[in-house]
């Protein structure tokens, strides 16, 4: 098993939208008052989350989320306040799209930066 960490610029706030947006669940964090490390689960995913303060330090990562249905996880994420961008350079950020390699996709950014691909693999 795999588990990617991804560098943020504040663990609360990241903590927050990966467990009210997209349906990550907190499994615990490191210390608990002060939170500078903390790991997530969503199903069988497991994902961590370490602070690195300083601009440029994070926001630099990507991941890929499996799911079975991308049009429904979007639309889940929609309805707990998740806002797309319009990003007409990047029309995956906006929206599922069919890929040409063949898989269904979503580009997510959380707010430090970092990039979650949900993909529906067909």
């Amino acid at each position: 098993m795999l588990i990617p960490i991804l560098v943020v610029r504040d663990v609360p706030e990241a903590i927050a939208f990966y467990t009210r947006v997209l349906d990550f669940a907190l499994e615990f964090t490191w210390p608990e008052d002060q939170p500078f490390y903390a790991g997530l689960r969503r199903g069988g995913d497991e994902l961590h989350l370490n602070l690195t303060p300083g601009e440029g330090r994070y926001g630099h990562s990507s991941t890929i989320v499996l799911c079975e249905d991308v049009d429904a996880a979007f639309a889940s994420f929609a309805a707990r306040g998740f806002r797309p961008p319009v990003r007409p350079e990047s029309p995956v950020h906006e929206g599922p799209l069919e890929q040409t390699w063949g898989t269904r996709e979503v580009y997510i950014d959380d707010p430090s930066g970092n990039t979650l691909v949900f993909q529906q693999r067909r």
